[in-house]
């Protein structure tokens, strides 16, 4: 006798996981459940609590929120970034570039919300702490050299130089 499918929530685990290049014993360790039960909850057999949707998000290194979404729990208010969703969708990438860049774009839009926020309060803008000439820290700058682009003198001719 087949258990009846509970929805799409395992298939979208197991593409993110597959995506991630995690094997679902490496998910279930991380996210604290057993093998069994993270491959039932894949094949839509069995169907997640809320605490357990949030385990697996940290071990996929994903928001719970779109698990939650998935799982049909709460509704999509706010659309998915589409930066974060190129980064966690591009093959080429691994992991720990994935995460380095997900953890600089956040921290961007962090700084800019604080920005906002302390602009709004001052109704006067404030300067970013870290000025353009400050090198990024040595973790961020080996993860993103593969993707750096060309110096801005490389695409400068001889007669732009002299005048």
């Amino acid at each position: 006798m087949a258990l009846p499918k509970v929805g799409s929530i395992g298939e979208y685990i197991r593409e993110q996981r597959q995506q991630a290049k995690i094997s679902l014993r490496q998910l279930a360790a991380a996210a604290g459940v057993s093998n069994p039960y993270l491959s039932q909850i894949e094949r839509g057999l069995r169907k997640p609590s809320a605490e357990i949707l949030n385990q697996i998000a940290k071990g996929l290194r994903i928001s719970s929120q779109a698990l939650y979404v998935q799982a049909g729990l709460i509704e999509d208010r706010e659309p998915p970034s589409d930066v974060l969703t190129a980064i966690r969708a591009d093959p080429h990438l691994t992991e720990r570039q994935r995460q380095v860049l997900i953890d600089i774009y956040e921290s961007f839009r962090k700084e800019q919300q604080a920005g906002d926020e302390q602009t709004s309060q001052n109704a006067r803008p404030q300067r970013d702490s870290r000025s353009d000439d400050e090198p990024l820290p040595e973790e961020y700058r080996a993860a993103l050299e593969p993707y750096a682009a060309p110096s801005r003198d490389d695409n400068v001719t001889q007669e732009t130089k002299e005048g």
